[in-house]
C-alpha cells in the first residue's frame, strides 16, 4: 500500500476528515488532503474527482473521500474506470471490501458515522488484504463491464451458470 492516501470531503465530512487526517498521521501515514477546507457549503464532486484521479493516475493506490452519508461521494467515484469506492458504516464492511471488492477508495458519512466507529472501519480498511481467489474472478467480470460501458457499449456478461466461468 502506497504510504500517501488522498483524503476528500464536502461540507458535511469536514470534522469527520479532520479526525481522519489525524488519525492517518499518528498510523505514521502521509494524507494528501485535497480539500475542502471549512464547513462552507460546496459541491463533492469536484473533490471526489481529485481523490481518483490521483489514483487512476498512479500518484496513489488508495483515497477517502467523506460526505454527509458517503453515498453522494461513492456514486461520482465509481464514474471512474477501476475505481471500487465504497460507502462503509461497520467495520465488517470495512474489512470485507478490501477482502473482497479490493476497495481502493473508503467512504464515509460524516453526519451518519460516528468518529470513533469511522476510526475503526479506517483501521480495518487500512490493514485487511485482498484475498483475490475466487473474488478475483468477480473483479475481472467488473473490469470487462467497465471496458464495454466506458465505449458506450452495453455489457455481455457470460452465463454465470456455465461451471467454467466460475471457477
Amino acid at each position: 500500500m502506497n504510504k500517501n492516501i488522498w483524503v476528500g470531503c464536502d461540507h458535511g465530512g469536514y470534522d469527520l476528515k479532520l479526525h481522519v487526517l489525524a488519525h492517518l498521521h499518528s498510523k505514521g501515514l502521509l494524507a494528501t488532503d485535497v480539500g475542502c477546507h471549512s464547513e462552507e457549503i460546496v459541491r463533492y464532486p469536484y473533490y471526489a474527482a481529485q481523490v481518483v484521479e490521483a489514483i487512476v493516475s498512479g500518484k496513489t493506490d488508495r483515497g477517502i473521500l467523506i460526505c454527509s452519508t458517503g453515498i453522494g461521494m461513492s456514486i461520482i467515484a465509481n464514474k471512474y474506470r477501476g475505481i471500487r469506492a465504497s460507502v462503509c458504516t461497520s467495520t465488517y464492511m470495512g474489512r470485507m471490501t478490501r477482502q473482497h471488492n479490493d476497495s481502493n477508495v473508503l467512504c464515509l458519512g460524516g453526519r451518519i458515522t460516528g468518529t470513533l466507529e469511522a476510526i475503526d472501519i479506517l483501521d480495518a480498511w487500512l490493514v485487511t488484504p485482498f484475498e483475490g481467489q475466487r473474488h478475483s474472478i468477480s473483479l475481472h467480470l467488473i473490469s470487462d463491464a467497465e471496458a464495454a460501458l466506458s465505449q458506450n457499449s452495453f455489457w455481455n456478461p457470460p452465463d454465470p451458470m456455465l461451471k467454467d466461468q466460475q471457477e
